[in-house]
């Protein structure tokens, strides 16, 4: 680390983290930043300037610089495809990080670590640049990491023709693999990039990761034999879990703009354990065939249910359709949702942080995982962390109404809902004690905050 940068022992150590521009990779960083802002570091988040612009609800209390990504107008929906995005972002993100680091410094806010997002490896290599210490941060279970690696070094033959075993994890169906090792040409720029996540992890510092110990123990210490791998999570609002952090009931920065009074009012009208919640995360996009699946199947559950459909999504809706004993909104305040007493159960895509969140407040699953890495979160829900069921897809993909029925009733009213149930109270409670003083979460933020003051 360069000498300048601890000059002043009086002032704290200050961290910029940097996310990629998308919501289920922010959350986790302005977590992990609040954690160590409570433990006297000085954190600061870095997004890109239409990210910055664009957010309808930024309430957090950590200070924000904005960066070019090369798309100031129109993020990444106004790039010609994934590939110029990514190229672009590397590109004019190298420059505009770099002079973010000069401008901070010259007004007496020097860094002394950079901790950035996994999929974005050349923010390290400015960081190496100016001399300051980097933290590669996973933002997926290990378990998918693990996978990737392994593709990564050429001992993982994609796509997989038969059951694949690795360390630390049961023995995996070809199915079970995230999309990008499944086919890896359906979306070859971000393929390239998960692949590549690890090209020059050997130079980080410290590598970081959402999960908790428990959860993904024989992977963790699988990991740390090779890197100096930190668990810092479940990165979800500290009221839901330890309560240590204050008001702390929101991520505080927010893409979509949430249907809040709305959907606390209904929920609070419901009987306790009643509600199905559904949701398919920020970035799903679903086919309209599957949308009208999913719309008649949940009229013919008949329980009630919140459906969260994006703005961008309700087109796909059956023409004049009606909820007959549900709510659609197009965003809610999912953890907030999801700790509410009226909710049985959750339908859900099992992105990590969608996954995060139900294990951590207790709520058993329907798995209906899309694409990246949710077929593998989908499995570890189901078969390893036993908190509910993953329904099945048609010969066309398709999920029916009969199938998304059946598995909704499964969990909400039969002996598998129970067990699940009970598994799931079991990881609440291994969450609370994870980030809880003195467990394993934050025994690794310690150590981190130890070692940037030394």
């Amino acid at each position: 680390m360069a000498e300048h940068h601890n000059s002043s022992k009086s002032k704290p150590p200050h961290v910029l983290l940097f996310p990629f521009p998308s919501q289920g990779h922010i959350n986790p960083l302005i977590q992990f930043a609040k954690r160590l802002l409570s433990k006297g570091v000085k954190t600061t988040l870095v997004t890109t300037i239409y990210t910055s612009k664009t957010s309808p609800s930024s309430n957090t209390s950590i200070p924000i610089e904005p960066i070019s990504d090369g798309f100031d107008e129109g993020g990444y929906l106004s790039a010609d495809s994934s590939e110029a995005y990514v190229q672009k972002f590397r590109e004019v993100g190298s420059k505009s990080l770099a002079d973010l680091i000069k401008k901070l410094e010259s007004e007496g806010n020097p860094i002394d670590a950079i901790v950035y997002d996994s999929f974005m490896v050349w923010a390290l290599d400015v960081a190496t640049q100016f001399g300051i210490n980097g933290g590669c941060f996973f933002t997926q279970a290990c378990t998918v990491y693990n996978i990737y690696y392994h593709v990564h070094k050429g001992l993982l033959s994609i796509p997989p023709v038969e059951n694949v075993s690795l360390p630390g994890l049961p023995q995996l169906q070809p199915w079970d693999m995230p999309s990008f090792v499944q086919d890896p040409g359906l979306y070859p720029g971000w393929a390239h990039g998960v692949f590549n996540q690890f090209s020059n992890i050997h130079l980080a510092r410290w590598v970081f990761s959402t999960t908790f110990y428990k959860l993904e123990e024989q992977v963790i210490d699988w990991m740390r034999k090779m890197w100096a791998l930190k668990a810092i999570g479940p990165t979800i609002p500290s009221m839901y879990l330890d309560k240590r952090l204050e008001d702390d009931y929101d991520y505080g920065m927010s893409l979509f703009k949430p249907n809040h009074i709305e959907c606390m009012k209904w929920l609070n009208d419901k009987p306790k354990g009643s509600v199905v919640y559904v949701s398919f995360g920020s970035g799903g996009k679903l086919e309209r065939e599957q949308m009208e699946e999913i719309a008649w199947g949940l009229n013919e559950s008949d329980t009630n249910f919140l459906w969260v459909v994006r703005e961008t999504e309700k087109e796909k809706l059956p023409k004049g359709y009606v909820a007959s004993k549900g709510l659609v909104v197009t965003w809610c305040r999912q953890v907030e949702v999801l700790a509410h007493e009226s909710i049985g159960c959750f339908v859900t895509h099992c992105g990590f942080n969608s996954t995060l969140e139900t294990l951590s407040l207790g709520v058993p699953v329907v798995g209906m995982p899309q694409w990246t890495d949710q077929p593998t979160n989908a499995k570890c829900l189901e078969e390893i962390w036993g908190v509910g069921v993953q329904v099945k897809p048609d010969e066309k993909g398709i999920v029916t109404r009969e199938n998304l029925v059946s598995c909704i009733k499964e969990i909400m009213e039969g002996e598998r809902g129970v067990v699940a149930r009970r598994n799931a109270t079991k990881w609440r409670d291994l969450a609370i004690q994870a980030v809880g003083e003195g467990g394993s979460s934050d025994k690794d933020i310690d150590e981190f905050v130890s070692q940037l003051k030394t």
